[in-house]
C-alpha cells in the first residue's frame, strides 16, 4: 500500500501534520525526532476507505525511521541507509518537511 494514492491525498496530509504536532515531533518508542507517521494496524486494500482505520489518532504512532524500520524488519545503517524486505540497500534522506517516503509526514 506504500505507493497508494490514500498518502497523497489531502486527508491524509493534514492529518499527518496534526498528528506530528500532536506528539511534539518525538518518537514514540525511542524518544528521538520523529519522522514517520506509521499505522499501526497495516493498511490493505480491504480497509484503505475506512478512515477509523486511515486518519484515527488511535491508529497512529510517530516513530523514527530506526523504529519504524524495525516494525517492518529493516536494518538501518548511521548513513541514513537501510535494506528493505528484498534485501536492496536503499538511501532514506531525513524528513526536511512536506516530502517524505512511504508512510508518513
Amino acid at each position: 500500500m506504500t505507493g497508494h494514492p490514500f498518502y497523497r491525498s489531502v486527508k491524509w496530509r493534514k492529518c499527518r501534520a496534526a498528528y506530528y504536532a500532536y506528539r511534539h515531533g518525538l518518537c514514540e518508542r525511542c524518544g528521538s525526532v520523529g519522522e514517520i507517521v506509521h499505522h499501526k494496524i497495516y493498511l490493505t486494500r480491504y480497509n484503505i476507505n475506512d478512515p477509523n482505520v486511515t486518519l484515527s489518532f488511535d491508529n497512529l504512532e510517530l516513530v523514527c525511521r530506526k523504529c519504524h524500520g524495525s516494525e517492518h524488519g529493516a536494518v538501518v545503517t548511521t548513513q541514513g541507509y537501510h535494506f528493505t524486505a528484498d534485501g536492496d540497500l536503499v538511501y532514506s534522506p531525513p524528513y526536511k518537511g512536506e516530502k517524505h517516503g512511504k508512510h508518513g509526514p
